[in-house]
């Protein structure tokens, strides 16, 4: 704020000790308190998956179709992974070109291989994996999967497996792709070497309970709104925020208690409101956490325009006093 200043006064924590942690709803945590704003010219996956990467969370803008910015959130969520759970797999009838077509399409470039379902299985046990490796001067597009896979001496893991023992493993044996099985061998996830190698290189990265990157992305209200958003969270989105100008009307809370009724895991942020009672109906709408401000950034001229808004630090000091009886 330009125009407000901090009284300094005595401290005995250093710099390096500083913990700027933050709650931006009660199940999701970020390490830095910055979320990128939803607007086109600043968040689709590239910027979401750096800001992730850093310990925020980019919120990717809604002037796409449905389709593109859910595949932007997936773009995200595939990225990096403690496991990938359930990965992309292929049948060992498949052919060489169905198996290079799937790749690029997922852009993969290992694919587990298993049985055909039986008994009712969601899938059959794991026989093989075909990577790169193993197609890589193939000439024979129509050539089945089984004749090119590795099959012999796989090496697997359980599904309890932690990170320093899957390290092991992919060392020990120098390979990149470890499978994962269950007591039934079949294929339930799939650790890789480059998705080791990032956590690493990010230790403070904001990450779901998979050690998926987290995403976030903006909708808006009737029923391409819940279009969207049911696409969004198809894709894994962690945060949906209805991004709206005026956020205490009918149409965003009923929006808000849609999604909730849709998927009550994914979390909702709603705005922007700049008053007390805006922030109490969001709050009781359903909204896990509540956008603050009309027309406070540098670029957006709603108060000079309509002369409708209200300062913005007073704006937060009301919002808060609601928000923090709710715990929000």
């Amino acid at each position: 704020f330009d125009d407000v200043l901090l009284l300094p006064g005595r401290s005995e924590v250093l710099p390096g000790e500083t913990d700027v942690a933050s709650r931006v709803t009660k199940e999701i945590s970020v390490r830095i308190p910055i979320l990128s704003s939803a607007m086109d010219t600043v968040t689709e996956s590239r910027l979401a998956i750096a800001v992730a990467q850093a310990g925020g969370i980019g919120v990717i803008h809604r002037n796409l179709t449905p389709a593109e910015q859910a595949n932007q959130v997936a773009a995200v969520k595939k990225f990096e992974s403690g496991m990938v759970v359930n990965p992309v797999t292929i049948e060992p009838t498949a052919t060489l070109a169905a198996a290079l077509e799937l790749m690029a399409r997922h852009k993969i470039s290992g694919v587990p291989v298993v049985e055909a379902p039986r008994n009712g299985r969601r899938e059959g046990k794991l026989v093989g994996i075909l990577t790169h490796r193993d197609v890589r001067f193939a000439t024979n597009l129509q050539a089945p999967v089984h004749e090119l896979m590795t099959k012999e001496k796989l090496i697997t893991a359980r599904e309890n497996v932690d990170r320093e023992e899957a390290k092991r493993l992919l060392h020990a044996h120098r390979i990149e792709k470890l499978i994962v099985v269950d007591d039934a061998y079949q294929c339930i996830g799939l650790i890789t070497v480059k998705d080791i190698e990032k956590a690493q290189r990010h230790p403070y990265a904001c990450k779901d309970a998979q050690g998926r990157l987290r995403a976030a992305a903006a909708t808006t209200v009737g029923e391409d709104g819940h279009e969207r958003t049911e696409r969004l969270i198809a894709a894994g989105c962690d945060l949906v925020v209805v991004d709206t100008a005026h956020g205490h009307s009918a149409r965003v809370l009923e929006a808000v208690s849609r999604i909730k009724r849709l998927s009550n895991s994914t979390q909702v942020v709603a705005g922007n409101v700049a008053t007390g009672d805006g922030a109490r109906a969001l709050i009781d709408a359903g909204a896990d956490a509540v956008k603050v401000g009309i027309g406070p950034g540098s670029i957006c001229t709603t108060r000079i325009v309509a002369g409708v808004g209200v300062p913005q630090l007073t704006a937060i000091m009301d919002a808060v006093d609601v928000a923090m009886k709710h715990d929000i």
